[in-house]
């Protein structure tokens, strides 16, 4: 009996052993399956992915990237005399205004000066010390071009030397020597005498013959046919025509009554300057008009103006009313700075 079970016993101990070892190899199987089941399934999802996926991985890595990858373009010399690796930003127009201007400091006083004074009845000429050179004509004048009426008439010998430009260049054109000055600059007290016995509607300090810049023309042909006030007609329109290239505007022109509060008339011209008496002559305006336009035009959007081959940058600056004022003006180009007579400064460059 002991035998029998003893060989029973060992029996089961061996068919147990041998069961146990199947459960171990069935075990490794699946694990064996299941892991190649993974790497198909990743090969196949690898396979089925799209052309944009890719892009979109391969974007993805390049900006996880942190170390630059160095190429032919990292090594190239900037021309402009920027910084290598430093992005150049553009200047914004108040750092070119910066760069391009410096300032000139005038007090208050020397609105009431310059070229371009603005002289009506609303606005009264202060007869500032500096602002003409008054001489006569008869003393001054190219005699072989044209003539005066007295020997006392006046203006400023800056616009004396530019009306013989004019008429050198009239009477260069083959015309007779038949235009005389008949009036010019006045004083205070010429000007009250003239309003007191009724030949002026403008008492002193209100007339545009105040700036010694404006005057009158008559025309008397030595034949003695005909005479009177200029006008441009026959050959006599070549000064018209050309006045505003050397600086001449017709100071009353039709029209503009109500701006400048004189009747219209064709003999009256001052002298404003260049490039303004070219500008003025090209857009049918008076003065008062030019002088209001300008205020729309600052430092930083100038009025581009050509006058023959010359550009100018024009440009309104208001005057401190009290204390003086820092007026830009270009660093690199020829400039002129005038007083309008109402509150302000206006600014030509030479651009060329």
């Amino acid at each position: 009996m002991s035998d029998g079970n003893t060989r029973r016993n060992r029996k089961r101990t061996k068919t147990s052993k041998r069961y146990k070892v199947r459960y171990d190899r069935i075990l490794g199987a699946v694990l064996l399956l299941a892991a190649v089941a993974m790497v198909i399934s990743s090969c196949v999802n690898s396979c089925s992915s799209t052309p944009a996926d890719d892009n979109a991985v391969s974007t993805e890595a390049a900006a996880t990237t942190t170390a630059p990858q160095s190429t032919i373009v990292d090594n190239l010399k900037p021309t402009d005399g920027s910084t290598p690796g430093i992005i150049q930003t553009k200047p914004t127009k108040e750092e070119e205004d910066v760069t391009k201007y410096t300032s000139e400091v005038h007090p208050f006083e020397d609105t009431y000066k310059g070229d371009l004074v603005l002289i009506n009845s609303d606005h009264m000429y202060q007869f500032p010390e500096g602002d003409t050179d008054i001489v006569t004509f008869f003393d001054h004048m190219d005699k072989s071009c044209y003539s005066v009426c007295d020997l006392v008439t006046k203006l400023d010998s800056t616009a004396l030397s530019h009306l013989d430009a004019l008429m050198q260049g009239f009477i260069a054109e083959g015309n007779e020597n038949d235009i005389t000055v008949i009036g010019g600059y006045r004083t205070l007290e010429e000007q009250n005498d003239k309003y007191n016995s009724g030949l002026s509607g403008f008492s002193g300090g209100y007339t545009d013959y105040h700036s010694a810049r404006t005057f009158d023309l008559g025309i008397f042909p030595k034949d003695g046919s005909s005479s009177g006030y200029y006008s441009s007609f026959g050959n006599y329109s070549w000064i018209d025509e050309h006045a505003s290239d050397f600086g001449f505007i017709v100071r009353y022109p039709e029209g503009k009554e109500s701006y400048t509060g004189e009747r219209a008339r064709t003999y009256t011209y001052r002298y404003v300057g260049l490039p303004h008496a070219v500008y003025i002559k090209q857009n049918g305006l008076c003065l008062e008009e030019y002088l209001e336009e300008l205020k729309d035009h600052r430092s930083s959007n100038p009025l581009e103006i050509t006058a023959g081959n010359d550009l100018y940058n024009v440009y309104y600056v208001p005057a401190e009313k009290n204390g003086n004022t820092e007026v830009p003006v270009p660093k690199d180009q020829t400039y002129t700075v005038s007083g309008d007579n109402s509150g302000g400064f206006i600014v030509s460059a030479l651009m060329n």
